[in-house]
């Protein structure tokens, strides 16, 4: 199944894929699945695919970076 994001106007921007997640954050699927499945990522198994919330993705990069 494609990877999809959302964006409804104001509503949330979801991520949708392991393979969308990846290309945010710049890594592999297979590490990005790693991440995920580790609970190390901001992310949840909605219907047995992985989604991520945009913002809280790029928030969890920059908070840790600093």
């Amino acid at each position: 199944m494609p990877a999809v994001t959302e964006n409804h106007g104001d509503s949330i921007d979801l991520i949708w894929g392991v393979e969308a997640v990846a290309k945010i954050i710049g890594r592999t699927e297979r590490q990005t699945f790693h991440l995920l499945s580790t609970g190390q990522l901001p992310a949840k198994k909605v219907g047995g695919r992985w989604v991520a919330e945009r913002g809280n993705l790029l928030r969890f990069f920059l908070e840790t970076a600093a």
